[in-house]
Parts: C-alpha cells; structure tokens; sequence
C-alpha cells in the first residue's frame, strides 16, 4: 500500500509540478503529516525532491528528472490501452499521434505488463455510438480542437435547432464526446458557458488573440450538471401506465432506463396477475402517444385523460387502416 502510495506521490508531482502538501494529502486522501513522512522516504531513496517554504511555496522534483513508467502494474497498463479510443483520436486528427504514443508506452512496460496490455487491446473493443446511427459528421471538430488547445477565440456560424442559422464569438472551453456526437463547450466573452454541437458548425474562423481560461473551471463538473439538467429541464409531463408482466425492459428501451427504474422502485411489487401500475415522466404528452404505441398490447394508458384519448384516437386510426 505505501510503495503504491509513494510510486502516486512521485508521479503527482512529475506531472504537475510544485504541489503543497494539503493539495498532495487531498489528491492522496492521506494526513498532511503522512505526505511529510513519505516525503522523506522518497528522499532517502534518492529522489530529488525538494521543498519551497512560504505562501507560494510546496514540493517539487528537480527539473529535468523523470521516471521511467515501470512502476505500472499489469492491470494499470491494460487500462490504459481500453480507454484509448482510435476512432475519437483519428476524428480529432490525432490517430497517428495517439498509435506512436501507444507503441511508445508498450515498448516502456516490463514483460508482463506488455503481454496484459496486448491482450486486452486484442479482446476488447470500445464502439461509441448507438445502434442504427453512426457519428455525427463535424467537418470543423479538428479546427474547433486546436482552438481549445490553443484558447484562441473562434467565430462561427451555428445552426440552432430549428434550422435558425446564427453567428457567434466565443471562447473554447473543452469538448465533449457523448453518444458519438461532439459537444463544444464555451462561452461569448465574459459570457456564460453553453453547449454546441459541432457538427451543427457551418463555418469556423479562428480568431487571432487568446483568451484566459476562467480560474477553477472543471470541464467534467461543468458537463454532469449540464446533462443534470438536461434530463430534468426535458421531462414536462407524467403518465400513469399499466405495464404487462415481461416487458419492463422493452418500456426501459422505450421511456429510458433511469425513468422507468426510478418508477418501478415507487410504483412498489406487481399487482396479482403480473402487471405493473406507475407514473412515468415524459417529455410532452403527444411525444409519450408516439412513444407509447410502440409498446402496443403490453401498455396501458391510466392517465391523464389527454394522453388516453390520444391513444384512442391512434387506435382507432390503426383499425380503420387495418382492419
């Protein structure tokens, strides 16, 4: 536990650089007084680390040294080559870039690691979007990239739901890969972050100056809230349902797995023949109509009295065409 403790420490700080010992005792999830001791453990092997005192002061390794990646286990390694995804590399123009860096790093690891890793790249393949669609096509994702990278302001044409085409400046936060689609997250100067869809960028120019990127701004936390809300903000309505036993997860599919789990848990046990009674959330009650006919005999519409009545007239409209 402590040799991982102090390989973590070591690495902490060869990638970040100066550190203070609560900022390595937070990362660690150790006692600053733990970080003091392990501290001098790496120090009494022989490795450069030095400490500045005062306000701005803390723990840094001597510039220029480096570890070699040998401390990696077998498992570590392997995951690493899992989270590596080509497809998304080679959208963002970086498909050589990311192969050479995976040779590099197969050529660094120890026999052992080597052979975890290569049999994990071999048998296991991460495919990101959905059935029955492939990605999104973003002519710009490799421009508006190097905008991040870079934080240079672009200026660019966006089509807004609605097919409303609009011109906006602003400033390149991060990206987001989600479902196969990449969202762009930035905001017009001294602005507010939003979401884009790049593929909905039409035309881009990236603008000469730089920007500062806002002090604190966590790209992952701004996202989970984002899509928090998302989920929230898109359910308008409810719909009271019977549920015909077996096919829980056929309405899963339909209505979204976290929805109707959510349901199932407060609508409580089957009634006796099987069938289950809840209040799903839905993002309008004619959307739900659509939605729910695809379930056909095995759904029941309770309520409200709208949504009933809709699936009665569809119903009816069906026979009539059918019958």
């Amino acid at each position: 536990m402590r040799a991982s403790r102090l390989l973590s420490l070591l690495l902490l700080l060869q990638t970040r650089g100066r550190m203070t010992a609560t900022e390595l005792a937070d990362e660690l999830e150790v006692s600053v007084r733990t970080v003091y001791r392990d501290v001098e453990a790496l120090s009494a092997a022989g490795v450069p680390v030095y400490a500045d005192r005062g306000p701005a002061g803390g723990y840094q390794l001597l510039d220029g040294y480096r570890t070699r990646l040998n401390g990696l286990t077998a498992e570590e390694a392997s995951s690493l080559f899992l989270a590596g995804l080509p497809g998304p590399a080679a959208e963002l123009g970086l498909a050589e870039v990311a192969a050479n860096a995976e040779l590099k790093l197969l050529a660094a690891l120890p026999p052992e690691p080597r052979s975890y890793a290569s049999r994990m790249r071999e048998r296991f393949l991460l495919d990101v979007p959905g059935w029955y669609r492939g990605p999104d096509e973003a002519p710009h994702l490799s421009g508006v990239a190097e905008a991040v990278w870079e934080l240079r302001p672009i200026r660019m044409t966006y089509r807004r739901w609605g097919n409303e085409e609009v011109e906006r400046v602003v400033h390149p936060y991060g990206l987001v890969l989600k479902g196969g689609s990449w969202y762009l997250v930035a905001a017009p100067p001294g602005g507010t972050p939003r979401t884009y869809r790049v593929s909905r960028v039409l035309t881009l120019e990236t603008l000469p100056d730089r920007f500062e990127r806002p002090e604190g701004f966590d790209l992952a936390g701004f996202w989970h809230a984002y899509a928090k809300e998302f989920r929230e903000r898109m359910y308008t309505a409810e719909a009271r349902i019977r549920v015909a036993p077996g096919t829980e997860s056929l309405l899963a599919y339909t209505l979204g797995g976290e929805a109707v789990a959510a349901a199932m848990e407060e609508g409580g046990p089957p009634e006796a023949d099987g069938w289950r009674t809840m209040t799903v959330p839905v993002e309008s009650i004619r959307h739900a109509c659509w939605l729910l006919l695809r379930m056909g005999a095995a759904v029941e519409v309770l309520g409200p009295p709208e949504l009933r009545e809709l699936m009665a007239e569809a119903v009816a409209e069906l026979a009539k065409m059918y019958g």
